[in-house]
């Protein structure tokens, strides 16, 4: 008899479990499931948008509320012998009741739970309750029981396996969640069925694809039992005896073409069908190899080298449940458009969804998965160790089909913070995690995926005993820059990896006007209110150092800190890339945000692309050139050599040739080229008033001899011509003509109308040069408004006026 499956999404209210500050129905809320406690609210209107002003700020009580959510559904006699009720994911510390009578609790978002019912089922209408325990009550009293720890945040994080973040973050609110979140069901059957399934796809020691497949088997009988496991034709048929609730195989796939991330090949996937009696499981794979060589922290795929052009991941919504396969899909494209070739899940965060890993796997996108620790001393005592082990078992198996998966990482800066923060005297001989990230985790990875390299957090430098930011080896995050010190300081050193780094800036326009109510200033206290870093505007501003001017309004506040994010990162990116191959990656932080604020996001909280994304892009390229240390570096990270004849010119800002020089030059595939910088143009005569233009096989980089303050930039002149019509009959076209030289050219046309979008932005044009920009996504009522500011802007406008 086949398995039945019964989803239980309907027909779910929420009551609170004590007095809280709005009037609640007495009949409670209706409730969406899966979904959280803020998002009913929200749906009732019973609370007003966390998200905008400072409204999150009035809804503290609910993460300190215990709430029920209830529902009833009909239950008719099937046939079965055993019956489940199954959460995929609860939120987190619960008390299920069936019919009344207690079946189970959880304290873990990041795990599923099953619990067998079927002896309290009654036919026609059966109640289910979820009672949850608020997350601050549990985590406090946990804390309390077990002594506190040190962390970023005085917050209780690091007592409860939920999602750190929620307890607020430096770009995040504070909006603690309760809730069913993931898929509920009933599940009916008899005799067998298949508990779960790891499959991993690898390569053999020749490099032919096989499939390692480990079957495990529940029972409510002792027959034996056969089936089968079959992959691209190949096809392996097995019988599980009475007493066999484990079973493992591997097959030989030789026809499989190998798995690439996109910067490198192609992605073919393979489905995967593994029978067990009348049980059926279906799944995805693809085939390839992953070695990660430790000290230069070196990751690649299927014998090859990648260079890393990495971003790093957040929650990309506070409430996840609201998260479609569409939104992440657009979110990735994002990455993949900006040239990124891996994803760093981060480990203030969660495992992320299976729809995520799936969508990598298709669009080619590398992931290092972080373990969920984050910024804090994590006490291993139970019952926190138990439940990580459980959660790390089951996402490990969870995720192994996924080829995109090439990195299993502890923690995120926990042995940094041990070893540099100060912890070790706070800490007076308490558990901090070590046991987690040197022991637990990797015990289990080697056990369960051994297909993966794991890496014990980040920063790390490969040992204990070692500094944990050590830029010789394993990976670094940079901070100085942004917090202390000038961007110019990435120059200072060669590093291997670095895992994170960045620079502040605002949202787009349209994302702040949504989020914000009144006036648009930069001291707007509503505004502030959207800048969860510690002294984030003042450094924003004195990010801005001698690189660009002090802003004189909101909307050059706005334009500047933007354009100054953009260039920090792409300035630090070059000089990463143009230690290839001593440097073998960098990851940005970071590519999204969970909501509208003003952070380090290439892409804000509504889903538009501020002008750090357009950077990364150029930046990401498979082709850049980086200027440093009087010599241009050639970086080629394609397939095929980059060859041709470099053109270098000096130039006076009007456009005239100072100097020319030419020579043909060839960088091998996945290599780079050291051009010394000839006399004539590696020099200005008057470095206020010229530039230097490099331009090889299409690319060219504009690389001027000083600081934008110190530029003799003349006041921008130009010509637009604004086009209804791209070519396809929708939307706009921009033509922009320089009469004379245009430094970073960018257009915003989400200030006219928030759904429009723009195809490029920080374009610099020589005088005569034109370019065209290509604006999309919605009908404006004054299309002239995209020739002028404060829509289009150049580092002219504030320069020298």
């Amino acid at each position: 008899m086949s398995l039945r499956h019964l989803p239980l999404h309907d027909g779910w209210t929420l009551v609170a479990d004590g007095p809280v500050p709005v009037e609640l129905p007495a009949e409670g809320v209706p409730a969406t499931v899966p979904g959280c406690v803020h998002t009913d609210l929200l749906a009732a209107g019973l609370i007003d948008d966390p998200y905008v002003d400072d409204n999150e700020t009035r809804l503290g009580w609910i993460g300190r509320t215990d709430w029920t959510y209830r529902t009833a559904f009909e239950w008719t006699e099937d046939g079965h012998t055993s019956t489940d009720l199954c959460f995929d994911g609860l939120d987190t510390v619960a008390t299920v009741l069936l019919n009344g009578t207690g079946i189970g609790s959880t304290a873990n978002q990041h795990r599923s739970h099953r619990f067998p019912v079927r002896p309290l089922l009654r036919e026609g209408t059966n109640t289910l309750d979820v009672r949850f325990t608020a997350p601050y009550t549990y985590a406090e009293a946990l804390r309390e029981r077990l002594g506190d720890r040190p962390g970023a945040y005085a917050e209780p994080y690091a007592f409860i396996r939920k999602t750190a973040c929620n307890f607020g973050w430096d770009w995040g609110p504070t909006l603690v969640t309760s809730g069913i979140w993931r898929p509920v069901a009933l599940e009916s059957w008899s005799g067998h069925r298949i508990a779960a399934v790891k499959v991993l796809g690898d390569l053999d020691e020749a490099g032919v694809p096989r499939l390692d497949v480990t079957l495990d088997v529940e029972r409510d009988g002792l027959a034996a039992v056969s089936g089968s496991v079959e992959v691209l034709g190949a096809c392996l048929v097995f019988v599980a005896s009475q007493d066999e609730d484990r079973l493992s195989f591997t097959l030989s796939v030789p026809d499989a073409e190998v798995w690439w991330p996109h910067s490198h090949g192609e992605q073919p996937l393979y489905d995967v069908t593994v029978h067990l009696g009348e049980d059926t499981w279906r799944g995805r794979t693809g085939f390839r190899g992953v070695t990660l060589e430790r000290e230069a922290f070196r990751i690649s795929v299927n014998g090859e080298p990648v260079f890393v052009r990495g971003v790093n991941w957040i929650p990309d919504d506070c409430f996840p449940a609201r998260l479609t396969r569409r939104r992440l899909s657009d979110r990735l494209d994002q990455a993949l458009a900006a040239n990124a070739n891996l994803i760093r899940v981060w480990g203030g965060g969660l495992y992320e969804s299976d729809d995520f890993y799936e969508l990598c796997d298709e669009k080619g996108l590398l992931v290092w998965q972080d373990f969920p620790f984050a910024c804090a001393a994590y006490p291993e005592e139970q019952p926190l160790y138990d439940e990580v082990t459980a959660e790390v078992r089951e996402n490990l198996v969870r995720l192994a089909p996924h080829p995109s998966l090439v990195l299993w990482c502890g923690n995120n800066e926990n042995l940094e913070g041990h070893a540099d923060w100060g912890w070790q005297e706070r800490l007076d001989g308490r558990t901090w995690g070590y046991g987690y990230y040197h022991e637990l985790l990797p015990a289990l990875c080697a056990e369960t995926d051994p297909t993966r390299p794991y890496w014990p957090g980040s920063p790390y430098s490969g040992s204990p005993e070692l500094p944990p930011q050590d830029p010789t080896r394993g990976t670094v995050h940079l901070w100085d820059v942004w917090n202390r010190v000038d961007y110019r300081h990435y120059a200072d050193t060669a590093h291997r990896f670095v895992a994170e780094f960045g620079f502040q800036g605002p949202p787009a326009y349209a994302t702040l006007r949504r989020a914000v109510s009144g006036t648009l200033t930069p001291d707007a206290p509503l505004l502030a209110h959207h800048q969860k870093a510690e002294d984030g505007d003042a450094k924003l501003l004195r990010g801005l150092g001698d690189h660009l001017p002090r802003p004189g309004d909101f909307d050059d506040w706005h334009w500047l800190t933007q354009l100054n994010q953009a260039r920090a990162v792409a300035f630090g990116i070059r000089h990463f890339r143009s230690h290839t191959p001593y440097c073998t990656g960098a990851i940005v932080w970071q590519l999204n945000d969970c909501w509208p604020v003003v952070s380090w996001a290439a892409v804000d909280g509504d889903g538009r692309r501020k002008p750090l994304w357009y950077a990364l892009r150029r930046v990401y390229a498979d082709r850049l050139m980086a200027v440093r240390d009087g010599s241009l570096h050639l970086v080629n990270d394609a397939s095929g050599p980059w060859e041709g004849t470099l053109r270098l010119t000096r130039r006076s800002l009007d456009g005239t040739v100072l100097a020319e020089e030419a020579t043909a030059v060839t960088t091998a595939a996945r290599g780079i080229t050291r051009v010394p910088l000839p006399a004539s143009v590696a020099a200005p005569g008057d470095g206020t008033r010229e530039v230097l233009v490099a331009e090889l096989d299409g690319v060219r980089t504009v690389e001027f001899y000083e600081e934008d303050t110190r530029l003799a930039l003349p006041p921008a002149e130009y010509d637009v011509t604004v086009t209804q019509g791209d070519g396809t009959g929708a939307g706009y076209r921009v033509a922009v003509t320089a009469r004379t030289l245009l430094r970073e050219l960018a257009l915003f046309p989400d200030r006219l109308d928030a759904a429009a979008e723009v195809d490029d932005m920080l374009v610099t044009l020589l005088p005569g040069e034109s370019a065209v920009f290509h604006v999309t996504g919605a009908v404006l009522e004054d299309p002239e408004a995209l020739g002028g500011a404060p829509v289009l802007r150049c580092v002219n406008d504030v320069v020298g006026r």
